[in-house]
This record gives structure tokens, C-alpha cells and sequence, in this order.
């Protein structure tokens, strides 16, 4: 696509994004829980094509950002340029999420591909609103699946941060602290030995959301046993 003008840029992404929006997509919007305020009903996999089309532009993907539209705001993760995204940035957006899925894409194809990272981690893991503290746990499942320069003591080391914020009672954080320590579990046989031990205290817990914590946790590593028997 030929480069104009910011606004032109902007504009065209936002008229594509219109064009092939459905009504099927809008409502599988719902379907899935994602309360978007403003949202076109566009499939992940045409955002990820017009991704492609833009190409990485950090300005473009501020841009994007603060026209609050959902899909806009989806496409950062493919537009945004991680080594530009800055610590504030982050803050900036986490604190915009409304929804998983603009939490966990921008996690998992963004946030967790910038220098500020771990640090995110346990900074967000402990704060109380529901989006940013999921945003801590997508964001530690993201690197455990992305980063293949981290040794276990990082992961190891987020464990207290996990157990602890597993008797958060709310659906979206204690099904982002079950992501993050089931994919810990997946990098190696030493942090799932670890990932399960941790799995069985929290299953059996006496209070219900540390209880759901590790049994789901336990269903997955179960599950994966099996598949490999």
C-alpha cells in the first residue's frame, strides 16, 4: 500500500475495516463475551490481513489506537512496532481494556515482544482492576510460550504472584491465572513437575477460586498425558 498521510492512513484502515465487517462476526462478538463499545464485526483473520497490508508503524498504530474503535485497536498488534513501545504506552492502553480479547491479542502478539515485558508481569498482576490484573497473567502465558531466552527461575520465580492472585473470585482473572501457569507447565519437564505441584495445592483449596485454579490447570496437564500415552 502506497504511504500518505497519517490521517489518510487512519482512514482507509477504518473504511476497509467497515467493508468487511459481517453480521455474523458481530454477533460471534458477543457470542464470546466481548463487550466492545465500538465494534465493526470483522473476523481476526481479515485484521490480520489488513495488518499485513499496513505494515509495522508505530505512529499509525497510536493512531489507530485512539479512534477506540475494537478492531482498530486489534490491528495495533500487527501494526504497532515492539521495540518502539514504551513502558507508559503500555500503561496507557492496559488501562483501556474493556474486554479479553483486546487484553489477550495485544499480550500475546504485542506486549509480550517489547523490553518491558517481565516487568509488566508483576506490576499489573497486582493491581485490582479486572482487565489490567488478567493483562499481568495473559501476559506471563504469552512469554512462556514466546520467550525462548528465559531460564525457569523467571517462571518459577512468578509463582507466589500466581498463587496469590488465584483467589481472585472475578471469571477473567482466574482463567488468566490458569493460562499462565498451564503454559508454564509446557515449556519443560521441570516447571510442569512445579506447575503441577502448584496445580494440586490450589486444588485442594477450601475456597472455590483457587479450587477452579488448579483443577483446571490439572484437567489440561491430564488431558496432555494422555494424548502422549
Amino acid at each position: 500500500m502506497a504511504k500518505g498521510s497519517l490521517e489518510g492512513e487512519v482512514q482507509f484502515a477504518l473504511a476497509w475495516l467497515e467493508e468487511h465487517s459481517t453480521g455474523k462476526d458481530r454477533a460471534n462478538l458477543a457470542r464470546f463475551g466481548i463487550n466492545a463499545k465500538k465494534a465493526f464485526g470483522v473476523s481476526m483473520a481479515n485484521i490480520q490481513v489488513l495488518g499485513k497490508r499496513l505494515g509495522r508503524n508505530h505512529e499509525l498504530a497510536a493512531a489507530l489506537w485512539n479512534t477506540g474503535w475494537y478492531e482498530a485497536r486489534m490491528l495495533t498488534s500487527f501494526v504497532d512496532e515492539p521495540e518502539r513501545v514504551t513502558a507508559a504506552q503500555m500503561d496507557r492502553w492496559c488501562r483501556d481494556f474493556d474486554n479479553w480479547g483486546i487484553c489477550d491479542t495485544l499480550c500475546f502478539c504485542l506486549f509480550d515482544r517489547t523490553p518491558h515485558a517481565w516487568s509488566k508481569v508483576s506490576e499489573w498482576g497486582l493491581q485490582s482492576d479486572e482487565f489490567v490484573k488478567r493483562a499481568g497473567f495473559a501476559l506471563l502465558a504469552s512469554l512462556a510460550g514466546h520467550d525462548k531466552t528465559a531460564g525457569d527461575d523467571q517462571f518459577l520465580a512468578s509463582f507466589p504472584l500466581i498463587e496469590s492472585a488465584a483467589t481472585d473470585e472475578r471469571n477473567f482473572v482466574k482463567k488468566g491465572v490458569s493460562w499462565a501457569l498451564r503454559r508454564i507447565g509446557s515449556r519443560n519437564a521441570v516447571l510442569k513437575a512445579a506447575s503441577m505441584d502448584m496445580a494440586r495445592r490450589l486444588a485442594d483449596s477450601a475456597d472455590a477460586a483457587p479450587r477452579w485454579v488448579g483443577k483446571d490447570a490439572l484437567r489440561d496437564f491430564t488431558r496432555e498425558k494422555r494424548g502422549k500415552a
